[in-house]
């Protein structure tokens, strides 16, 4: 069974842990708790399998906290990885500055291929959610781009986040077909 480690990351207070609850059909969280370091949440989905053998897959979704004190266990949460969601607040024009530096320590300098990158604006409920077009800088303009309002339309997001599961066990897949070709040969 292929097993892969998404990491959820992004500025204080943007949804990474509503989002990664209603993704994996955790539990629901009624209020604002920030979190602490790190919340792991290990999950299967049915529409994701390896294209090899139609086996299923496992996944690990870590919750990161958005708080820069955390910033000393960043290299820890990076390690191993293979793909990184940043969720930004699409209401807080400082989210637009902020996820800038969220790319550069979890994607560039972690020479992660943009495609294991997404990028969700998240749309918080009663926001509006205006998905009118977001100015983002060279760097984050080459990402695929999400938006989620989980209250307006709940499953866009949940179709989107499927399709980027299924990118990144194929490159999950690949990487090891690769691994083990070169042992062979």
């Amino acid at each position: 069974m292929l097993k892969a480690k998404i990491l959820f990351v992004g500025p204080c207070e943007s949804g990474k842990t509503v989002l990664a609850n209603f993704l994996t059909e955790s539990s629901d969280i009624t209020e604002y708790n920030p979190t602490q370091g790190v919340r792991i949440l290990e999950f299967e989905n049915p529409h994701v399998t390896s294209n090899a053998k139609g086996t299923g897959c496992e996944f690990e979704l870590w919750d990161c906290g958005g708080d820069p004190k955390f910033e000393s266990c960043w290299p820890a949460l990076m390690k191993d990885a293979h793909g990184v969601v940043i969720i930004f607040n699409a209401d807080l024009p400082s989210h637009l500055k902020e996820i800038e530096m969220w790319y550069s320590c979890f994607v560039q300098q972690q020479f992660l291929q943009d495609p294991r990158c997404l990028l969700i604006a998240h749309h918080k409920p009663g926001s509006g959610s205006d998905k009118g077009h977001l100015t983002l800088s060279p760097p984050l303009s080459k990402l695929k781009l999400v938006h989620s309002n989980l209250e307006d339309d709940p499953e866009e997001i949940r179709l989107e986040f499927i399709k980027y599961l299924k990118s990144i066990i194929n490159s999950v897949s690949e990487s090891r077909d690769r691994e083990e070709m070169s042992i062979i040969t």
